[in-house]
Order: C-alpha cells, then sequence, then structure tokens
C-alpha cells in the first residue's frame, strides 16, 4: 500500500530546535518524528512510502538512507528549491501515487493511536474521493460537515471568514487531524498553479464529490508543533514503540 508524508514544513514554531534540522527530525522519545511517522505506517502495512523535503532536505535523505528507509521504499518528493504547501507537495508527488488504489497522507508532526486500518475501510466503503480524518477539539479554523459527515465547508472563527461548498440545513465543525485516505481522482480537481493548499482543493472537490469525514473522538492525538508538545509528545511515542507502533 501506498502513504506520503508531509515533512517539507519549516518547523518555526519548534524554533530553535529548527535552526540546524528540520522539523522532521526533532527527536520525542529517542525517535525523530519522521522515523515514528514512517514506522506508524509500516506497522499498518504501507511499504510505499513518499516523503517531501525542504527545509534541511540532506539530513531526512541522509537519515533514511543510514536506516534503510525503516524497511520501506521511500520516494522523496524535492522541493528544495519552492515550498509548495500542502496541495502543490501532493500533485508533485502525483507521479508516484496515480493510478491505482487510494493511498494515505500523514503530517510528519501528528502523533496519534488512529487505527489506520479503520480509516482505510471507512474510505472504501463510503466510495467518497477523500477522507478526512477529523475530531472535536479547540481550533481557529474548522471544516463543516453536514448531518451524512460529508464536507459542506469551512470556517475561521477568529476572522469570521466562510467558504461554503454546498449549503445545507445544518452543519457541524469538527477540527483536521492531518491524516487523509486519498483516491487518485482528486488530482483532477487540483488547480494548475504550483503552490497551494489541500484544504481548498476539498472544499472545491466537495461541490460535486463526496468528501467524507471520519471522527476519531475517542483517540490521542497530538500536534507536535510547539516547544511544549514535546514531552507529551515522547510519552507518546514511548507508548507507541511498546505497541509495535500500532496502539
Amino acid at each position: 500500500m501506498k502513504a506520503m508524508v508531509f515533512a517539507a514544513g519549516l518547523g518555526t514554531r519548534l524554533r530553535p530546535l529548527t535552526h540546524d534540522r528540520p522539523k522532521a527530525l526533532v527527536e520525542v522519545g529517542g525517535y525523530t518524528l519522521l522515523e515514528l511517522a514512517i514506522r506508524r505506517l509500516r506497522a499498518f502495512g504501507y511499504d510505499e512510502i513518499v516523503v517531501n523535503v525542504h527545509h534541511f532536505a540532506d539530513q531526512i535523505e541522509d537519515l533514511l538512507q543510514k536506516n534503510n528507509n525503516f524497511g520501506a521504499t521511500v520516494h522523496i518528493s524535492d522541493e528544495r528549491l519552492q515550498l509548495l504547501d500542502t496541495g502543490g507537495g501532493l500533485k508533485q508527488a502525483a507521479q508516484w501515487l496515480k493510478g491505482g488504489a487510494s493511498f494515505l497522507v500523514h503530517n510528519v508532526d501528528v502523533l496519534t493511536n488512529l487505527d489506520l486500518h479503520a480509516l482505510r475501510r471507512a474510505h472504501e466503503a463510503s466510495g467518497a474521493l477523500a477522507t478526512l480524518a477529523v475530531r472535536e477539539r479547540q481550533t481557529s479554523r474548522y471544516l463543516l460537515f453536514d448531518e451524512a459527515g460529508l464536507l459542506s465547508g469551512w470556517e475561521n472563527t477568529k476572522t469570521g471568514e466562510k467558504k461554503i461548498s454546498r449549503a445545507v440545513p445544518s452543519a457541524t465543525p469538527l477540527a483536521f487531524s492531518g491524516i487523509q485516505y486519498i483516491h487518485p481522482r482528486l488530482f483532477d480537481y487540483m488547480p494548475e498553479q504550483e503552490v497551494f493548499s489541500i484544504i481548498g482543493v476539498y472544499l472545491d472537490a466537495a461541490r460535486t464529490a463526496k468528501v467524507a469525514g471520519f471522527r476519531h473522538d475517542d483517540t490521542d492525538w497530538l500536534d507536535v508543533g510547539k516547544p511544549d508538545a514535546l514531552e507529551p509528545a515522547a510519552k507518546l511515542a514511548k507508548a507507541f514503540a511498546a505497541s509495535g507502533f500500532k496502539g
């Protein structure tokens, strides 16, 4: 099975740790974030993985080479010259992901014990173009879902901005967890420009196609984006290792 790890971010919120390394190589519990992501994916059967790189890209390539790609076939999607954002990054990686079955995309700085098998089964059973892991949590930007659990819009509670894909009687605001299952048909909805967000693609696609939410409120989830997240992340990383990186 195929997956992609978004690992090209600058990690500005983790400074000063990211002054001399990429966010993907910040260590928690004795593991880099990238190793944790790949080991989790390998534990769930993903054996072909795309990793995009930008900030200190050579360090990521060196880590993968020294560790034999942690047992996976790894393709490097090179964004050294320009950071492409999530949508543009996925579009550039299409050469490895187009054609065939749906694939998983996972942010490198997200730690969660979400059952990736359950996410895949829900995606395949629904026939959705994409299935986004979501949960109730405090944030400023929410995805909006209708009563059937399908994406209908987006809102920023700080600015009051809203983007509505479909008018629905009522919508539930949920926070995106940085993990998604995608059918290759999503590439047909992508714009011509190089740099763009995947969220915009989902909102456009949701006007005519099925973009589903997968709630996982009962799982652990952590965004390792700031220094104060490192201690709880270390505990979660050790729990992953103890469970064979599945739980």
